[in-house]
């Protein structure tokens, strides 16, 4: 589907936002929706109840932060962990939003429009957004975007109610495929996303090789526990691993004679 350009600044508001609405028929949000349907899979065998588990779909929204909850929901983990848990895994979404916002905004757009689209701003909204808007006119943004992403959740919402109720009615071993789709989903999508980022590579392999050890420490704060422990080792290990060249560099100059290593310098 073609994207609307500032060759067609006459759109009304409201086309612009049928137009965002259009653009909901994509790749990436098909591959959102295969994801919320395991989340829905995941919520019901975590013991969430439908309208909880569609009403996290529309105001969590945020993929990563609603695998936490009910995560934290299953363990039993207390309200005060459970809080900081979810607010250190939409933290990453505070610089996409402020990264977007300028893009998204003209003069005249009022600040009550943007609180409305940060609320949306997820990895597949922000990466549409960061492609597609800035080729269109400055009017135009909020509403194609707005339309873009409004519909983008109320149909995962949708699919989260369609797969919870779905996984009540299928065999054990369907219903647990069906559960295994987000986790999957992540992994993959966080490997691929660390493609350039060496240490959130070993965080990620790491934080699995700690996850079951530190379930059976601790079940509450298991995946608070994770996090840490994995990001810090990996940032450790990262350093190390950055020193290490360094040191060799240094030690290699160090051995050269003195007029070949001025010559070098």
């Amino acid at each position: 589907m073609s994207t609307p350009t500032d060759a067609e600044p006459h759109l009304s508001t409201t086309r612009w936002f049928t137009a965002g609405m259009r653009a909901f028929f994509s790749l990436p949000a098909f591959i959102l929706m295969a994801a919320f349907t395991g989340f829905g899979g995941l919520a019901h065998a975590s013991g969430v109840t439908l309208a909880q588990a569609v009403a996290m779909s529309g105001l969590i929204w945020a993929l990563p932060s609603m695998v936490v909850l009910v995560g934290a929901i299953k363990a039993g983990t207390p309200i005060l962990a459970t809080a900081i848990a979810v607010s250190l895994s939409a933290v990453r979404l505070m610089p996409m939003t402020m990264a977007l916002t300028p893009i998204l905004r003209d003069e005249k757009t009022p600040r009550w429009q943007l609180y409305w689209a940060s609320h949306f701003v997820a990895v597949t909204a922000w990466v549409f957004g960061m492609t597609k808007l800035p080729s269109m006119a400055r009017a135009a943004r909020v509403p194609y975007f707005v339309g873009f992403a409004m519909t983008l959740t109320v149909v995962n919402m949708g699919v989260t109610a369609v797969s919870w109720w779905a996984s009540a009615a299928l065999p054990p071993v369907a219903a647990a495929a069906l559960v295994l789709l987000t986790p999957l989903y992540f992994i993959v999508s966080l490997w691929r996303a660390a493609e350039r980022a060496p240490t959130d590579r070993i965080a990620l392999v790491i934080g699995m090789a700690i996850m079951p050890g530190a379930h059976h420490l601790t079940p509450e704060f298991a995946l608070l526990l994770t996090g840490l422990l994995g990001g810090s080792i990996a940032f450790v290990l990262a350093r190390l691993l950055r020193r290490r060249p360094a040191a060799a560099a240094g030690t290699a100059a160090a051995d050269l004679p003195a007029d070949v290593a001025e010559e070098e310098r």
